[in-house]
């Protein structure tokens, strides 16, 4: 690999995906994780991988945190992985034979997953995600959730071939738990700053689902199609009634 990388993850009770994201990680020479509490055996099964620098930091949001993780790299570059996420061997061996420049911001596909199978619907296909990156030139926004590296005028985004494989969603429990947590940042993210209503609410959840389940063909995908259109659905309508609370204090 003609640059050093670092690879940077953040986890929190992650003890049943951790091993499977750090296996896929061996051929760099340094991962940091970030841990924001977690409670479970994460931590103990992530120390025993010899190349992972563990550090522990309270929720300050997505987007500081993933910069607080680049900030204990050794390296300027930056291979920034989720905990529920794998690096193919095949997007290694392209990683590993590029030629980086600092202002450029490397953008991978990813696969979605759930519950075995690779979903290709509901708005998880196409995905892309900018996750290659030098520190020195930009970093990620503030966001407490669906946070993103900052594109400047002088940034080109080069889009790579090979995927990450992304195993967020087991079961109905796991999109739930995301929903709610998402809802609840969404609703801190915007308070006093985007205006909602019960109407407003309502009316983009059934637009949502009528996306998700019609035009992005979640019908194909039988009960996992349907499970995800209506959780995408409950999401938007419990972040907007979350943030017209908010707003009301």
């Amino acid at each position: 690999m003609a640059h050093r990388i670092s690879v940077t993850i953040l986890t929190r009770n992650n003890q049943d995906r951790i091993e499977r994201c750090l296996s896929s990680l061996k051929g760099f020479d340094e991962i940091i994780l970030l841990d924001n509490g977690s409670t479970d055996k994460t931590l103990e099964r992530a120390s025993a991988f010899p190349n992972v620098r563990i550090f522990e930091s309270e929720f300050l949001g997505f987007g500081p945190l993933k910069n607080l993780a680049a900030h204990h790299a050794t390296h300027d570059w930056i291979l920034n992985i989720d905990s529920d996420e794998m690096l193919t061997s095949e997007a290694f061996q392209e990683i590993r034979q590029l030629v980086l420049h600092d202002n450029h911001i490397y953008s991978l596909p990813r696969e979605n997953h759930y519950a075995g199978k690779v979903i290709k619907c509901c708005g998880w296909h196409p995905d892309r995600v900018l996750r290659l990156y030098n520190r020195r030139h930009t970093a990620f926004n503030d966001k407490l959730v669906h946070e993103s590296l900052i594109v400047g005028k002088s940034s080109r985004i080069v889009d790579l071939h090979q995927p990450i494989k992304h195993f967020s969603f087991e079961n109905a429990s796991d999109l739930l738990d995301k929903m709610q947590n998402y809802a609840r940042l969404f609703a801190l993210e915007n308070r006093g700053k985007k205006k909602s209503s019960p109407s407003k609410a309502i009316s983009h959840a059934v637009m949502s689902f009528l996306k998700n389940f019609f035009w992005q063909r979640g019908f194909l995908y039988g009960y996992r199609g349907l499970l995800i259109s209506v959780s995408n659905a409950n999401g938007v309508f419990y972040k907007y009634m979350m943030l017209y609370e908010e707003n009301r204090k």
